[in-house]
This record gives C-alpha cells, structure tokens and sequence, in this order.
C-alpha cells in the first residue's frame, strides 16, 4: 500500500468519527449542522478509479447513516456528489483538470472555493430534500440547506487550508 492510500484510508475514517462523534451534536438555532465529512469526496485524488470512488463516497455516506439513523439520506447525497464530481473539478479548474494535474494543496483558494461551495451546496440540498421530503416545505429546506452549507464550506475551507500546510 502506498502512502496515498493510508492517507485516504485514514482521512476516511478520521471524518466519520469527526461527524459522528462531534458534529452530529453541533445543533446552531435548531437546524444549522455542519458536514466536514464531504471533505473525503472533495479531496479525493482524482485520478483514481471512478467506480471504486463512488462505491468508497457510497460507504462514506452509509456509515454516517448508520450512525446518524438517518435512512440513506447521506448515502444517496454522497453518491450524488461524487457521480457529478468531475464536471464540478472541470468547471472550477478548467486546464488543470484536463491535464488530471490537480493537487488540492496547491490551487488557486477562489477556485478551491467555488469547487467546495457547489459540491457542498448540491450534497446538502439532496440531504435535506430527502430528510424532509415534502415540497410544501421547500423553504426550509433551502434554509437547511443555505445555512448548513455555508458552515460546512467555512469548516471545510478552514480544515483543507491546515492540513495542506503542514503537507507542504
């Protein structure tokens, strides 16, 4: 086993402790949670197996499920994420996807961002969709989904930018 696959192994298990154990029990006015256990999918190598990817995004969600008794809610936003996954890396840095030369460390933080934000947004919609399951409750939803993604990207922002230094 390579180094890479240790680091993936133990980022993946480190983020669901971390969901599990601290931020299911993180609860702002009532409904506002953050999700850094996105941050596997966000940060997985990208050059790897697809399929082993959305299975790995799969357990990922599955796992916080189980923990969580949420019924398959964050398994399916996971899977959702991690299907989209290349467009999102193609639209948020262009050439550099293309050329599969992408490190997470080293980009560009705007484009970090945006890569976050839309993948974070679409997770979290797909969560609270599924949660709450009724139309007629739309807006909050999108107010689930507003305020929980926006501390979900800070979290995540702030996470990737300590670790990515110490790599460095």
């Amino acid at each position: 086993m390579n180094s890479l696959t240790l680091h993936s192994i133990f980022r993946f298990f480190l983020l669901i402790l971390v969901q599990v154990l601290i931020c299911n029990h993180i609860n702002f006015a009532g409904s506002v949670n953050p999700y850094p256990y996105v941050l596997f999918i966000l940060l997985f190598p990208v050059n790897n197996n697809r399929t082993l990817f959305i299975f790995l995004s799969f357990m990922l969600g599955l796992f916080v499920d189980i923990f969580s008794d949420s019924g398959g809610v964050h398994a399916a936003a996971c899977v959702t994420i991690a299907f989209i996954r290349p467009t999102v890396l193609k639209f948020a840095f262009g050439m550099m996807y293309e050329h599969q030369s992408i490190k997470f460390s080293n980009t560009e933080f705007g484009n970090r961002v945006i890569y976050f934000s839309i993948l974070i947004f679409i997770h979290h919609f797909i969560m609270f969709t599924m949660e709450i399951f009724n139309i007629s409750n739309i807006i909050l939803i999108l107010q689930k989904t507003l305020f929980s993604s926006i501390f979900t990207i800070i979290l995540c922002v702030l996470i990737s930018i300590l670790f990515s230094n110490k790599q460095q």
